[in-house]
């Protein structure tokens, strides 16, 4: 069977959590100033990821330098959707010009790559999980207008994580965040390759 790729989060009517690990000096200033400011840089692609879990396997549970300190950033669900709508994947399908998707991914202002979605363990689950780029033409919009929040998750991390090593598996997935199903417009869902 397909492995189904599927857009989980944390959201309600009007937002949606995403999850970014930065570096300590990064993470206090966004979090004194309650929006992303400099040293935040505003000249690259930042990627957030819907998934709790996948972030931690990406930062390596907030081990890898400058990912020691993880962010929940709410955001509008307006700027997820506008994101989403102006989306190219990081490879081109199969079956498609290569051509052309290399010359609409050079232009892009958002990057979408699917990945296998992880247990805590680090184990590959049955779906895939999003990570979307948001680019340099994108960056101030997304810090300045989409955000609408943000939280240090980092002693739920670290909570989360000395219960997996202890064999406490269950406790640790009762502090993970509600994430179902997303609902997407099906104009987003075919420019993205999700599932609907």
């Amino acid at each position: 069977m397909p492995m189904l790729r599927q857009i989980r989060a944390d959201f309600d009517a009007e937002t949606i959590v995403v999850y970014q690990a930065y570096s300590p000096v990064i993470a206090d200033a966004a979090l004194a100033a309650g929006r992303f400011v400099a040293p935040f840089s505003f000249g690259r692609m930042t990627w957030i990821k819907p998934s709790l879990r996948w972030l931690l396997h990406r930062s390596n549970w907030g081990r890898k330098p400058g990912q020691e300190r993880i962010l929940a950033v709410r955001i509008t669900r307006t700027g997820w959707e506008d994101a989403l709508s102006q989306a190219v994947l990081t490879a081109p399908e199969p079956g498609s010009s290569t051509a052309a998707w290399r010359s609409a991914f050079a232009t892009a202002a958002v990057h979408v790559q699917w990945d296998p979605e992880r247990s805590l363990r680090g184990a590959p689950l049955n779906h895939y999980s999003i990570q979307v780029g948001v680019g340099r033409a994108l960056i101030r919009t997304y810090a300045e207008r989409w955000v609408v929040g943000l939280t240090d998750l980092t002693p739920t991390v670290a909570r989360i994580a000395a219960l997996v090593r202890t064999g406490h598996s269950a406790k640790a997935e009762r502090l993970l965040p509600p994430e179902r199903r997303y609902p997407l417009e099906a104009s987003i869902a075919r420019r993205i390759q999700a599932d609907i």
